[in-house]
């Protein structure tokens, strides 16, 4: 049983790579979410490929790139949706004030 739960432990340590928020690790927000806008603008790069850091027909290479610029993406999605809570900036939401009778 302790098997598996260790097993689970460090599945979920690898997962939080991917899922905890940038500012919890000490980076500015306005720098996670702009470089997330950059790298929404270069996966959607209206020049046709005018703007390439490495060209796609270069084999498992030329991929690196996009998968970068998605990660940015992912970091950016990440910030939006946990960063406030880990940032500890949601406010609980107040109860109903009842009138007075």
């Amino acid at each position: 049983m302790d098997e598996k739960t260790s097993i689970e432990k460090t599945t979920a340590d690898k997962l939080s790579f991917f899922t905890t928020p940038l500012t919890a690790r000490g980076w500015p927000r306005w720098i996670v979410l702009g470089l997330a806008a950059l790298g929404l603008l270069y996966v959607l790069n209206p020049t046709a490929g005018i703007l390439e850091f490495l060209p796609d027909n270069l084999p498992l290479v030329g991929n690196l790139d996009d998968g970068a610029a998605f990660l940015l993406i992912w970091y950016g999605i990440v910030e939006l949706v946990e960063g406030r809570k880990a940032a500890g900036t949601v406010t609980p939401p107040t109860p109903p004030v009842e009138p007075p009778q």
